[in-house]
């Protein structure tokens, strides 16, 4: 540690300018170009661009896919993290494993999967065809693979949290008379709000820049299965680059916010651990 901390000074310096050199060519160069493109035409075209009838019916889908996937996906995240962290069970290395599952197949292959299940040349097809039921190329099927490439973020942020938490604290609650809602509501459900919150914030920017397996179950129906970054690929395609700036700049703040209530969380959670460590001092 302490060779680490004594390095040469030009060496420190060469690191600190090699990480920012990195970050201006990758991050702020990029984030600036989508900012100057996007008011390089001035703010009412600008505003235009986002009140277009088929820009504001993918503004609004958006929101609407994130309000269903984010809710479904906290629901399994804490049921998945309570059963991993707090039971022992066959399947659980399993279970586990597959929680991860989206985080190695492509989300282009994630969509396939729903078009080869719920497709009208599936097993499915001929029955949804028959009762009228659209799943691919219509809202369903873009809520479907939503939901599937962004189920691990909570449940992967809580299980390590829960598992290091231990149930001690349930236990005693337990003991002392309290039923299991009591105990979730009142000491399990405190103790995991950061992460929890944390989980949701990366689930619902995922859902809501979410391109590959949506490309391909929305079937790109204009102002009606288009979602912000599909739009920006229609928009951008049609050379209308200034639209498409603007539409990417959304998504851009949207990226922003995170990382700003990601920082904040993570500032909020040590202060938490570090208050807790001195109280558990002092009392012992």
């Amino acid at each position: 540690m302490a060779r680490t901390l004594n390095e040469p000074l030009w060496v420190r310096l060469l690191l600190i300018i090699t990480v920012f050199l990195f970050l201006g060519l990758f991050l702020f160069l990029p984030m600036a170009a989508v900012f100057t493109g996007a008011f390089k035409k001035g703010i009412t075209v600008y505003l235009k661009s986002l009140a277009d009838p088929e820009t504001f019916a993918a503004i609004r889908l958006t929101l609407l896919v994130a309000a269903i996937t984010v809710p479904l996906n906290t629901i399994f995240g804490i049921a998945a993290s309570w059963a991993i962290a707090r039971f022992d069970f066959y399947g659980k290395n399993i279970l586990l494993t597959l929680i991860d599952l989206p985080f190695t197949v492509s989300p282009v292959i994630s969509g396939m999967i729903f078009v080869l299940l719920f497709g009208a040349q599936s097993a499915f097809g001929a029955w949804l065809i028959a009762h009228d039921i659209k799943i691919i190329f219509a809202v369903p099927g873009i809520v479907l693979a939503t939901t599937f490439v962004t189920f691990p973020f909570v449940a992967r942020e809580l299980i390590p949290l829960m598992q290091s938490q231990g149930s001690d604290e349930e236990e005693a609650a337990l003991t002392l008379g309290a039923n299991g809602w009591q105990t979730f509501f009142r000491v399990t459900l405190p103790n995991i709000k950061w992460g929890l919150l944390y989980g949701v914030i990366l689930c619902n920017a995922r859902a809501m820049g979410e391109f590959g397996a949506v490309s391909v179950v929305s079937g790109h129906i204009r102002g009606a299965t288009n979602t912000m970054p599909l739009q920006v690929e229609i928009l951008y395609n049609e050379y209308n680059f200034a639209a498409a700036f603007a539409v990417s700049s959304l998504l851009m703040m949207l990226a922003l916010v995170t990382l700003a209530v990601k920082s904040f969380i993570e500032w909020k959670s040590k202060s938490v651990s570090i208050r807790q460590m001195f109280e558990g001092g002092e009392s012992a």
